[in-house]
């Protein structure tokens, strides 16, 4: 029982996220009747919280809820102390009053101050009293939890939260996923810069189309065809006069009585039939 709890608490937190920006750790407003009856009844508070949201917290509790604490009779010193210790004070502005606020003025003025049916600030409310609960179901987006028999319980989602989550819904698929979220809210206005760009693109001439190339058959890769070797058809260039000299005196005849060298000789072969009519007459010379 425990797991499904918290896999619909899971889920039903990542509604508020999406649909009201809320993120970790989350705002935790907690009255004086809810820490009285986990005082009494030993409860860890903070534990609780923390696993009915299903992540980190940050609680807070008013002026007037802190100033209820001290005029309770009997006065639970030790729960104050608690209190001021682990828990963050929120101011509400009501200190300078004779007498403090009751828990449904002083959490509706700080949750919606001004009247406009907008969790601004993405409080969840963790209460005791019934008519602080009914009142902030009106109030879309308010993640309401409150005590039953030692257990931690987080109200499902209000009427005011699923209208407001499926007209969401609805602008998305009518705008796009990255168009305008809110149709009544008009557009933003573009930077300067866009604009001078835009202006300037108008006043430009239109750019001429590129002519699309017939399909056809594809031609060769370049890479795999064998380079052409180019022909040189002009005058070549004149050789350096060193080169010049060196080839003349190479090509040039010996002078009269200066000696040339020894001249190679060729090596004569003679036909096989006149070398053996020579073999047979000296053979007939020794035999006389």
């Amino acid at each position: 029982m425990k797991l499904k709890r918290a896999k619909a608490y899971r889920k039903l937190m990542h509604q508020y996220e999406v649909t009201f920006g809320f993120r970790s750790p989350y705002q935790v407003l907690v009255d004086h009747e809810i820490l009285e009856d986990c005082w009494r009844g030993k409860i860890q508070l903070l534990e609780r919280l923390q696993g009915c949201l299903q992540g980190p917290i940050k609680p807070m509790v008013t002026q007037c809820c802190m100033r209820a604490l001290y005029n309770a009779k009997p006065k639970n010193d030790a729960l104050i102390k608690w209190a001021q210790d682990n828990l963050e004070r929120r101011r509400c502005n009501h200190h300078e009053l004779e007498e403090p606020l009751s828990a449904l003025q002083c959490l509706s003025a700080v949750i919606d101050p001004k009247d406009s049916k907008i969790n601004k600030h993405r409080y969840v409310v963790a209460s005791q009293d019934r008519k602080v609960r009914a009142h902030l179901r009106t109030i879309p987006g308010v993640p309401l939890i409150y005590l039953e028999r030692a257990v931690m319980i987080m109200e499902p989602m209000n009427t005011a939260s699923e209208e407001l989550r499926e007209r969401e819904e609805k602008n998305k698929f009518r705008l796009g996923l990255k168009g305008q979220r809110n149709p009544d809210q008009p557009p933003k206005r573009k930077r300067d810069d866009e604009e001078n760009g835009a202006e300037e693109q108008t006043t430009e001439e239109p750019r001429p189309q590129k002519k699309k190339k017939p399909r056809g058959p594809k031609e060769p890769n370049p890479l795999s065809m064998k380079k052409t070797k180019s022909k040189s058809t002009g005058p070549k260039p004149p050789r350096p006069a060193a080169a010049v000299a060196v080839a003349d005196s190479t090509d040039a005849p010996a002078a009269d009585g200066e000696d040339a060298g020894p001249r190679k000789r060729k090596r004569k072969h003679k036909p096989k039939g006149d070398g053996d009519a020579a073999a047979n007459v000296d053979a007939e010379a020794a035999a006389v």
